[in-house]
Parts: C-alpha cells; structure tokens; sequence
C-alpha cells in the first residue's frame, strides 16, 4: 500500500523537472494526481507517462498568471475527485530571472512575481477549503536557495522566491489549528554536492557521506547524491 494512497494532489508546474517527478512519484505512492501546467502538450506526456504504469492522474493546462484559470482547476478537481488533501507550487518562468539589481525593471519583477508568490498564494487559496475539509491538508511551496544566499545575477528571481518562504510562514502560522501543514521546499544542485534546505534549517550531503534518514525530521534524503529532480523529490516524505 502506497503511503499516499487515496489522497488527491494538485502539482503546479507538473510539465518538467521537479514538478514532473513530484507528481510521478506522488502516483507512484499512491495519489490521485493532477498534473498542472502552462504546456497541454507536457500535461499530456507527464498524463500519459503516470496512466502507462497503473497510476491515476487528471490533465489540467493552466496559465498559472491568471486566477479565474487557477480557481477553474480546483472546482473541477473537486468535482472529479472529491476533494484536495496536498498542493505542491513548482511552477515559475524562468524565462525573466536574470539581472542585476540596478538593472531589474518594475515590468521583469512583476512577472517574477505573477508565476511565483502570488500564483502561489492564488492557488492556495483556491484549494484552502478543501485542504481544511481534508483534515490533514499539505502545502509544499518551492523557493530556492538561490533567494538565501542572494545569489548574482538573479535579482528578480531571488525577490520572487524569499517573497514565497514569506508567504509559506505565514500560512503555517494561520492554517496550522485548521489542520494544514505549510512547508517551503528550496533544492538547488551542484556539482559536488546536494542541498536541500527547508525553512528551518539547511542540511549539506556530500558525495561521499551516506545521509542519515534521521538527521532531519521532515526530510529524510535517500541518497547522498542529488543527481535529478526524482533524487531530490524522494527527499519529501512529509507529505503524509
């Protein structure tokens, strides 16, 4: 029995990369899957590619920037499946996130800004009803490292995201006595080692050190080497 079985999971930002792995690993446990994503044709290979192994998944494509598309996604959702018990925000265009400081424009930052924090916080607000009626709802809200360590030359990029770890402490603190669990996920790669960090702290894998499931409460890393973004998403078990 999967660890997540009858659970229904929203992924936004399901078409590639870590989003991708999420949702697949999230069928594989045993999740109903809602793959969500700006490209119909990547919500229907990723669609396709759960269906093919036994796995439940439903497509929706979504502009993510506009919000009556975003509470369009959640009503059918809830129509098709009942209900929403976890929502995982990945999506982001990355299509603007290089400059420096004293070169970002109003109209780059605002753009960072609608596919990250406030299509973050448009989502979850679409989905809080149903989060708080599961019981047991799950929020899982990427940043990146990048943001911490204020990383050059990716001023805008980095805004959006530490806006994204605001937006999650905030939540946990309200939605926390509904129930609802609130995390921030902020993974980067590197050549020689893996990080993952949460809000709470930072745990550094090298290469040649085996991880310690233990070593930290909410994520129990499965490997020492984080070589794609399944490596990573197998890092997050504290969904259930």
């Amino acid at each position: 029995m999967g660890r997540l079985n009858g659970k229904v999971a929203i992924v936004a930002g399901a078409g590639r990369g870590i989003g991708r792995a999420t949702a697949k690993l999230f069928a594989a446990e045993g999740a109903k899957v809602v793959v969500v994503s700006l490209t119909p044709a990547n919500v229907d290979t990723v669609v396709a590619e759960i269906r093919s192994v036994g796995g439940t998944a439903l497509g929706a494509a979504c502009d993510l920037g506009d919000g009556d598309q975003i509470k369009a996604v959640a009503s059918n959702v809830v129509e098709t499946y009942g209900g929403i018990d976890i929502l995982v925000n990945v999506a982001f265009d990355n299509s603007a996130v290089r400059s420096a400081v004293i070169d970002v424009s109003v109209e780059q930052l605002q753009r960072n800004f609608d596919t990250g924090p406030i299509a973050y916080l448009r989502m979850m607000q679409a989905c809080y009803p149903y989060l708080k009626a599961s019981g047991e709802g799950r929020v899982i809200n990427f940043a990146s490292l990048a943001g911490v360590l204020g990383l050059p030359p990716y001023g805008p990029y980095n805004l959006a995201k530490e806006a994204v770890r605001a937006l999650t402490r905030t939540a946990a603190r309200e939605w926390g006595p509904d129930g609802i669990t609130v995390n921030t996920g902020l993974p980067v790669l590197m050549e020689t080692a893996g990080f993952f960090l949460l809000s709470s702290g930072v745990w550094h894998l090298p290469r040649s050190r085996t991880a310690d499931p233990k070593s930290a409460r909410m994520v129990q890393p499965q490997s020492s080497r984080f070589a794609g973004p399944s490596d990573q998403i197998k890092s997050e078990p504290y969904v259930h």
